[in-house]
């Protein structure tokens, strides 16, 4: 069973600060593009905004936050830049998680892993058992992830495991299986780099997200602006499919 309430059954919290964030980490390459640097260096920089988004949602405090790093779909980008991204995380994995422990940070990995290379999926392991006790922010990173594909495991799943009831499922049934079953589904969406999609990310779980988009490049979206959006975020009307008189009566 999932752990969380979904907001198309049940009236999630209202909280001033979103518990769970999600974030497309869009503009990389036209960061380095402007700078006349290979398209990798803005991937390297996009690295050490992680670092600023993971402390800032610590300071917000922020629950959950989770990265797309790498889509299905990326597969199609020249060979050079995708085994270049692989090194990446790689080093990232080797540099990063001794930290991420001494922060209280928890680290998973969710997509389908199996495409990496052993020796990565070795680190992944590694990183998550490394950091399993640990609560102070559930940092997910999504790597070969597609929301498309996070529904069909899903079924999968269910259909290997609850063949007697096929036909019959519920959503609740479903949504254990999801790759995110862990965490409450996405307060506040924000894509950097200015492109206005979900990209085949979460399409489950964003039912009733805010979504926040910003033209500021990735490697530029520091603190400050993640503090931005949450007061963008703060000043909506979350409504869940009730009036605006309704909440008012709530009150």
């Amino acid at each position: 069973m999932p752990l969380f309430k979904s907001a198309t059954r049940e009236l999630p919290e209202i909280r001033a600060i979103p518990r769970h964030i999600a974030i497309i980490m869009d503009g990389n390459g036209r960061w380095a593009k402007k700078r006349f640097l290979p398209r990798i260096a803005g991937h390297s920089k996009g690295v050490e905004t992680v670092r600023d988004a993971v402390a800032a949602s610590i300071e917000q405090g922020v629950e959950y936050l989770t990265l797309f790093a790498f889509s299905s779909e990326n597969w199609r980008r020249p060979v050079e830049e995708v085994n270049l991204l692989m090194q990446l995380f790689v080093s990232a994995l080797e540099n990063e998680v001794a930290k991420l422990k001494k922060n209280g940070v928890r680290l998973r990995v969710i997509g389908d892993l199996s495409r990496f290379a052993p020796k990565l999926q070795e680190l992944i392991r590694n990183a998550e058992a490394a950091t399993a006790e640990n609560s102070r922010l559930h940092l997910t990173i999504a790597a070969n992830y597609g929301g498309r594909w996070d529904i069909m495991n899903a079924m999968n799943q269910l259909t290997r495991e609850k063949p007697e009831a096929a036909g019959h499922w519920t959503e609740t049934e479903l949504e254990a299986y999801l790759s995110t079953a862990f965490a409450p589904e996405p307060d506040l969406f924000i894509r950097t780099g200015g492109e206005e999609r979900i990209s085949n990310f979460m399409l489950w779980q964003l039912a009733y997200t805010e979504f926040y988009f910003t033209e500021t490049l990735w490697p530029e979206f520091g603190g400050e602006a993640l503090k931005a959006a949450i007061l963008s975020y703060q000043r909506r009307e979350r409504r869940f499919g009730r009036t605006s008189e309704q909440l008012t009566e709530s009150r």
